[in-house]
């Protein structure tokens, strides 16, 4: 199949990875966003590095991988702003908790919530949450999920299983195709 005949040829993606112990997860979904044609930048952040290494997706998706919103620039440009003002869409997988809040509470204290920021729903932004039960269901994470969705963020579900710590609930990392399917769909590829 051509370059142009792939699905997501010629889109600009940024994947933001959290730290949670489905961050390992995001890798498979990485290599099948580039198969699919997407160019993708790949934002972690500081505690997703503690569950895989930024050169896991250095070498799937075959650029740098950005962590530090201080770290020595190669090429001159703003790089938080570069990277939104590129972006066709954002996808956060997995989510945590912690990013949720600090999208919906305005704050931007690293790289990929300051990217997400300056974003500014120029793009569509997807989020696929992936946490414990108990933190998914938590009040004031929905209360978040809810004020985001209301701004026109997108969500995707996420699956209901086995979860890390040996609970069963709602909380699994949603599935490569359903993540990608949203993707499409928000990128007004699919109905």
């Amino acid at each position: 199949m051509d370059d142009d005949q792939l699905p997501l040829a010629g889109k600009n993606i940024l994947l933001g990875v959290t730290g949670g112990i489905a961050a390992y997860k995001a890798a498979g979904l990485a290599s099948r966003l580039k198969q699919m044609g997407a160019n993708l930048d790949v934002v972690m952040t500081r505690n997703a590095t503690e569950f895989i290494a930024p050169l896991t997706f250095q070498t799937l998706v075959k650029s740098q991988v950005f962590v530090d919103m201080w770290a020595p620039v190669r090429v001159w440009e703003v790089e938080h702003v570069a990277m939104a003002d590129r972006c066709h869409l954002a996808l956060i997988a997995p989510a945590t908790a912690n990013i949720i809040g600090k999208i919906a509470g305005g704050i931007a204290d690293d790289m990929l919530s300051t990217v997400i920021m300056a974003i500014n729903l120029r793009c569509p932004v997807v989020i696929a949450p992936a946490m414990n039960v108990n933190m998914y269901e938590n009040p004031i994470v929905q209360a978040n999920i809810a004020k985001l969705t209301g701004l026109g963020y997108r969500f995707v579900e996420p699956d209901i299983g086995r979860l890390a710590e040996g609970y069963e609930g709602k909380g699994r990392f949603p599935k490569d195709e359903t993540i990608v399917a949203e993707v499409q769909t928000a990128l007004g590829l699919r109905g």
